[in-house]
């Protein structure tokens, strides 16, 4: 299930997100893993919204920043990215200065 953000509308022009559903697991590739072919390959795209105004969760077109233009269901509205890398490993904060010093003692 796609969780919906709070704010109920978008209007035309406001940079969106749509969840897209790519392929149904009937139409995935035998081949793949049980696990993996049982669910929907799923999409989410960012762009701006064509129709005049729309609820969250209403399907709607977008026009991506390539100039595609889709249907999709509404799930956000000036998404923002919030992708990262990660906690950082107590491993690799020394790994620097210790590469380094190493580089530093080669002849």
């Amino acid at each position: 299930m796609v969780k919906l953000k709070p704010s109920p509308k978008a209007k035309k022009g406001d940079l969106v997100q749509v969840h897209i559903v790519v392929l149904a697991p009937d139409e995935r590739a035998p081949i793949l893993p049980e696990a993996t072919r049982c669910v929907p390959y799923e999409g989410w795209i960012k762009g701006y919204l064509l129709d005049e105004v729309a609820e969250f969760g209403q399907t709607v077109r977008i026009e991506s920043f390539i100039g595609r233009q889709l249907s999709g269901v509404l799930v956000d509205s000036h998404p923002i990215y919030d992708h990262n890398f990660g906690e950082p490993h107590s491993e690799l904060n020394t790994i620097g200065k210790e590469s380094w010093k190493k580089l530093e003692s080669v002849d």
